[in-house]
């Protein structure tokens, strides 16, 4: 029905683009997504997806967030432990929802062309994750839990890092135990060594 294609603009086209893209890596997986076929879900032209989002690695990466939006507002438990295994499990949920076959998609998108791992930086600097951590760690010192740090830019990462990684290697989704592994064996004694080293 092309008169319905020529109404549709901006937010609404967009998240039909967007929930079009989900549906058919739900169905495909990354390596079987084509623009072809999102645009034929979407009821539009492959022009229109490109002139928005200039490959598929792209235009994966919005559909993912748009469909596992994050806050940049983490709750207080009460303790640098248990805020710590909150924020966790949330990570790694979103990394359920990402289907591992598609984080190597666009992993090997981004080690083949430079444009893509530029966009994946950029997303990966913009993510509210560094916001959430330091927060959780500024939180610990005023309870005393920890001297007051400020965690360098790459320690923020390691969150995501660790869960991706664990998820890529030994498949999702993570268990509790796991979880509670790489909290306690690896990232409390990390913040610890950086509370204790502030110079550094």
């Amino acid at each position: 029905m092309p008169a319905s294609k020529t109404r549709r603009r901006g937010e609404h086209l967009e998240r039909a683009i967007l929930d079009a893209t989900w549906a058919e890596l739900s169905e495909t997986g990354y390596s079987g997504l084509t623009i072809e076929a999102v645009a034929a879900r979407a009821a539009t032209s492959k022009t229109v997806i490109y002139r928005r989002w200039p490959s598929r690695a792209a235009l994966v990466l919005a559909a993912w967030n748009h469909q596992a939006p994050v806050s940049v507002d983490e709750p207080d438990t009460g303790s640098l432990r248990t805020d710590l295994l909150t924020l966790f499990v949330t990570i790694a949920r979103r990394v359920d929802t990402m289907m591992s076959e598609m984080i190597a998609g666009v992993m090997g998108e981004a080690f083949r062309h430079p444009e893509v791992a530029e966009l994946l930086r950029d997303r990966l600097r913009a993510a509210p994750l560094h916001d959430r951590v330091q927060q959780i760690v500024d939180r610990a010192a005023r309870r005393g839990e920890l001297p007051p740090v400020r965690v360098p830019a790459r320690a923020l990462r390691i969150p995501l890092d660790l869960i991706r990684t664990e998820a890529m290697t030994c498949g999702a989704p993570l268990t509790d135990a796991t979880i509670t592994e790489l909290v306690d064996d690896v990232y409390l004694p990390m913040l610890h060594g950086l509370a204790s080293h502030p110079d550094r």
